[in-house]
């Protein structure tokens, strides 16, 4: 899904696991809840996106964009929990 431009999608609960979403757009996206365990967002824009409850283990966040991303319960690539914008 290279280069995908998905600004302000509903993308809640999605099981994006794995998923190459590298370069995407995702500017406002709602990603609450999303699987997103393992996936490609390098070079990706989070900027805005609500990634409450996500799940982000083992994901590739380099050089991914996230300025002012909801990160409230949001579990890390190296497992921890984040609880920014609760």
């Amino acid at each position: 899904m290279k280069k995908a431009f998905m600004m302000g999608a509903d993308l809640s609960y999605a099981q994006l696991e794995a998923t190459d979403l590298e370069r995407a757009t995702l500017l406002d996206a709602n990603l609450a809840a999303t699987n997103l365990m393992g996936a490609d967002l390098s070079y990706a824009n989070l900027e805005g996106a609500n990634l409450s409850g996500a799940n982000l283990r083992n994901a590739n966040l380099t050089y991914t964009r996230m300025y002012g991303a909801i990160l409230c319960n949001t579990t890390m690539p190296n497992g921890s929990i984040i609880y920014s914008g609760c």
